[in-house]
């Protein structure tokens, strides 16, 4: 039997949902499965829920139930939970630029594993990496499942000016830079691709419970594509 979540207090008007501290699919899974149930039932005391690696912020109106009553009604939700399904995840096709100009530190993450540049791409590049959650800027994916063999630590000082759409690695995670912003991530490519673009009827391009598989490109088809991009708006 599944353990139940503990719930705790974030904000007067926000409480968390914590599955414990393990990152796994198995619970990311089963905070899926209780977004989308909480999505189905179009509650209207729910604000916006954040899933993140184990746990579930769920933002909700006080004004139209307490804490207690709230908490009462997810604890029925979460029964119904365990007999729903955490949806197929979508798979999303990234491309990404490595190594140059976009991929600046590409050279440093090959030597400090011992390899070249084209075995750390093909290795980023073959492995379908689940998005756990979104944070740090608006649209940056949190992704599991890379491979261990190319992990690297993250640069002494961070730089001011990260470029957007830069793919970066830290420690064991990677992770794409949806907007311009500081970081200290090893950068070791970069996507046309715009994460986050406010302009678009959903800003946000990707979700957590989805997949994604990075794939190779060329300048002048990272040129090609990011034009394309722009011609959109």
């Amino acid at each position: 039997m599944q353990n139940k979540p503990r719930f705790l207090i974030s904000s007067d008007c926000a409480l968390c949902l914590t599955f414990g501290e393990e990152i796994s699919e198995q619970i990311n899974g089963r905070i899926q499965a209780l977004c989308l149930l909480l999505e189905q039932k179009q509650l209207p005391e729910i604000v916006e829920l954040v899933p993140a690696y184990a746990s579930l912020t769920i933002h909700y109106r006080p004004e139209l139930i307490g804490y207690e009553a709230f908490c009462r009604k997810l604890e029925a939700v979460l029964d119904e939970a365990t007999q729903t399904a955490a949806p197929p995840s979508e798979l999303v096709r990234i491309p990404v630029c490595y190594g140059g100009d976009y991929g600046p530190d590409l050279p440093f993450v090959a030597q400090f594993n011992r390899l070249t540049p084209e075995q750390v791409i093909r290795r980023h590049s073959a492995p379908e990496y689940l998005i756990y959650m979104l944070g740090f800027s608006p649209g940056f994916p949190y992704l599991g499942g890379m491979d261990k063999s190319i992990a690297a630590p993250r640069l002494p000082a961070p730089r001011t000016k990260v470029p957007a759409g830069s793919v970066g690695i830290a420690g064991q995670s990677t992770g794409i830079y949806p907007v311009q912003s500081p970081g200290g991530w090893q950068l070791i490519g970069r996507t046309p691709l715009k994460l986050y673009d406010p302009r678009r009827d959903k800003p946000i391009l990707l979700a957590a419970g989805q997949k994604i598989r990075f794939y190779p490109i060329g300048p002048e088809e990272f040129e090609r594509i990011s034009a394309r991009e722009e011609e959109r708006f």
